[in-house]
């Protein structure tokens, strides 16, 4: 009777990994086609804005900086090359306590343009997050709109004129967000992994979020923000590690939008070394508790459905996935060691063998409307899967062990700067193509005149459902 009992807990917890597993999974496939859908609106959208002559508002620019000489150079000369009316265009580099010689570079750039301001933080107060980096310089901007950058960024020169021309057409819009690519994708395998990462993650969880829901989450950096937004909801909430995602929640919470806009693109460095993504990873990770317990307790007071939407998501991709991949893992570890036996019938091994496949066929669907899918991708993505994303699960049972068992304090952990050679660097318009060319070559948007991963991708998509048990 005992090893009844066990045999019929282990098929449950096996049943319910599963379904929690491919319920996730199905979910990202509905985003993903969305994100497909928001993609190609646009593309349309694009071109309908720059046939329009539109009177662009003044804007301040801010980009906290804290030992940035590698890299701040390059972020100004982008900020410079702005497709934006030069009068109209105030840059407020906040000097967080830096030690290295990022305050003579950027007084060096002041001298010569008056459009850049250096701010210092005073000795004692700096170096304390970005967040209240941002709310500091913040008090010094003169104008209604505000655009934030990390000190890494080289924007595209239209980035700017397209997020602010949606704010202008859309006054239901309190923030705007643009698309960031990995300038150092190149360099190593990690970085690979990481472009993969975020370029899914925006064409995915933005992109098919904003179609679906009216839905998206600020990044960190390329994103522009009504000033009396700002001020509505109380600034940037200097507890918090993931800034960005607590003031997304506060500003849904006052009826607030923020949208998407797939080509207003920025390029960013990402981390080359393993320990430098763990420990950005695991604030990451940790920021997400703190927005989670803190909304979590506010829950009566937030009356969107949308906003609920979003909290429940953000529990459902770190929680319950975390624990649903943790079960399946253990149990086909324990099963394959023969350890343990399931006798539960069904073609599990199919089943397994097809959500791999679809995680595959989800991320170059995304990919190639990027033109970064290859061969070469496909063993990428396929090798990501059983390394980078299991990390992942690492990094969430630390993050949780520190926060609710050691209950660590959260501490700000600034992310590493690489020097890059020209050959690193990315630089132009982005390469999104427009309806009408897109027209023009056959409807192929990833590969020209070819066929492209886009097909594939669709083709296993519809394959995989069709043979799933």
């Amino acid at each position: 009777m005992g090893l009844v009992f066990f045999n019929l807990n282990l098929s449950l917890i096996f049943i319910l990994a599963v379904t929690l597993i491919w319920f996730m999974i199905a979910y990202q496939l509905i985003l993903t086609l969305a994100g497909f859908i928001h993609h190609r609106r646009s593309l349309r959208e694009r071109d309908r804005i720059d046939a329009m002559s539109l009177d662009y508002p003044p804007v301040s620019i801010l980009i906290p900086a804290h030992n940035e000489e590698i890299v701040i150079a390059a972020t100004l000369d982008a900020m410079l090359a702005f497709d934006y009316p030069e009068d109209k265009i105030e840059i407020i580099v906040i000097n967080d306590g830096s030690t290295d010689s990022t305050r003579d570079i950027v007084e060096s750039y002041a001298q010569r343009d008056a459009r850049i301001r250096l701010f210092n933080i005073p000795a004692g107060e700096g170096n304390k997050g970005k967040s209240r980096a941002l709310n500091l310089g913040l008090k010094l901007t003169r104008f209604e709109y505000i655009a934030v950058y990390d000190a890494d960024n080289t924007p595209a020169p239209d980035a700017l004129r397209y997020l602010v021309a949606q704010l202008l057409l859309n006054p239901e819009l309190g923030g705007v967000i643009g698309k960031f690519r990995t300038v150092n994708k190149n360099r190593t395998l990690l970085t690979r992994f990481i472009n993969i990462e975020t370029l899914s993650f925006q064409f995915i969880l933005q992109g098919g979020r904003w179609q679906l829901f009216g839905i998206a989450t600020l990044p960190g950096t390329n994103f522009v923000i009504r000033k009396k937004v700002i001020d509505e909801v109380g600034g940037w909430d200097e507890n918090a590690m993931t800034e960005d995602a607590e003031l997304s929640i506060r500003m849904y919470i006052k009826n607030w939008r923020i949208k998407f806009i797939p080509y207003a693109l920025t390029y960013e460095q990402e981390p080359e070394r393993w320990g430098i993504w763990f420990r950005q990873r695991m604030r990451w990770v940790r920021g997400n508790n703190y927005v989670l317990k803190k909304f979590i307790g506010m829950r009566k007071e937030i009356k969107s459905k949308r906003l609920k939407l979003e909290i429940l998501y953000l529990f459902a991709m770190y929680y319950v996935f975390f624990v649903a991949i943790v079960l399946s893992d253990i149990l086909f570890i324990l099963g394959i060691t023969r350890l343990v036996s399931i006798p539960l019938p069904g073609p599990y091994g199919t089943v397994f063998v097809l959500g791999i496949l679809l995680f595959i066929a989800e991320i170059l669907l995304a990919l190639a409307y990027d033109k970064q899918d290859s061969v070469k991708t496909f063993f990428y993505a396929i090798l990501m899967y059983f390394t980078y994303c299991q990390f992942w699960l690492i990094i969430v049972a630390r993050a949780l062990y520190l926060d609710l068992i050691k209950k660590e304090k959260h501490t700000w952990v600034k992310t590493a700067r690489f020097k890059l050679s020209r050959s690193d660097m990315i630089t132009g318009a982005p390469v999104l193509t427009s309806a009408r060319s897109d027209h023009q070559s056959g409807g192929s948007v990833a590969g020209g005149g070819k066929t492209g991963f886009r097909r594939v991708s669709m083709a296993l998509i519809a394959a995989i459902f069709k043979s799933r048990p």
